[in-house]
């Protein structure tokens, strides 16, 4: 299982952009481009994925898309990722929507759901995917402003695009959103980043009950360390060298084998998961 699956040491890669690219990683994320079979289990749904140009945002739209999504994806300004992402959607012969933006801003959370509405026709399952983070030696070290962006791009954006949301879903629908293990294992580090995971935990178990009678199902994610453009990008070149290494695996899982954790809970196959986290930590389990 993990032969065909890169392990440190990572070749040197720093990115001075965030958020990061993908075509610039090494080795190359794998998002299910070759892998994913689809089986039927979204057709016809609409499907809106912030974060979705690239890493597990991608892997859940090709994966969407294989199983008879259309799907809307969401990104701040990444557009070659994007664009390509779209490709794959395209090229299972699903729509895909492209919506840059910043979902700090309010009034974009509005539109995005919108827009989805108006273009794709309705809203089935919204994929709370987008994040930001950055690594920090020291408390003092995090400025207000970094805080502030850290939250609001996070579990503000969560908040507000999923309140859009709950107002035009149907019974049947769902949410899910990407925690992480720094919900249970905060890695001080990343401490605005990880505040922000066990926010979206709790705002997710909440949310579940607030939204049942209604038919709506409120489930997240919570990976491990997953290679994608983030880490490159936001953390030092001795934490991407080892990036993976102390999972009991020895590496970092790539966005694909997330994919399937999302349809799960985006299929009627999970009619009766609400308000859980689904943990893919490489064997790290959350406690």
């Amino acid at each position: 299982m993990t032969a065909h699956r890169p392990v440190p040491a990572m070749p040197e890669q720093q990115q001075n952009q965030t958020p990061g690219r993908t075509v610039p990683m090494d080795p190359q994320p794998d998002h299910g481009e070759k892998s994913y079979r689809g089986s039927s289990r979204l057709t016809g749904k609409v499907a809106l994925v912030t974060g979705g140009d690239s890493g597990i945002g991608r892997a859940i739209c090709i994966a969407f898309a294989r199983e008879g999504a259309d799907v809307a994806i969401a990104y701040y300004d990444e557009h070659d990722d994007a664009q390509e992402t779209a490709r794959w959607v395209e090229d299972a012969g699903r729509r895909a929507l492209l919506l840059p933006g910043d979902i700090r801003d309010r009034a974009w959370c509005r539109e995005l759901v919108n827009k989805t509405v108006s273009e794709l026709g309705k809203l089935d399952v919204l994929v709370n995917n987008a994040a930001y983070q950055m690594t920090h030696e020291s408390v003092e070290s995090i400025s207000d402003e970094e805080w502030d962006r850290t939250f609001d791009t996070n579990i503000g954006a969560m908040f507000r695009i999923s309140r859009e949301a709950v107002a035009v879903m149907q019974r049947g629908a769902a949410i899910i959103n990407t925690a992480s293990i720094n919900a249970d294992k905060p890695n001080p580090m990343l401490l605005a980043y990880a505040a922000t995971k066990g926010a979206i935990q709790n705002f997710t178990g909440g949310l579940a009950q607030l939204v049942a009678e209604r038919g709506i199902r409120v489930n997240c994610v919570a990976p491990g360390p997953i290679w994608t453009p983030l880490i490159p990008s936001t953390m030092p070149p001795e934490y991407v060298r080892d990036f993976g290494k102390a999972t009991p695996m020895g590496r970092p899982g790539q966005p694909a084998e997330l994919a399937a954790a999302y349809v799960l809970l985006a299929s009627c196959e999970a009619s009766y998961i609400s308000g859980a986290t689904l943990a893919v930590t490489g064997g790290t389990p959350l406690i």
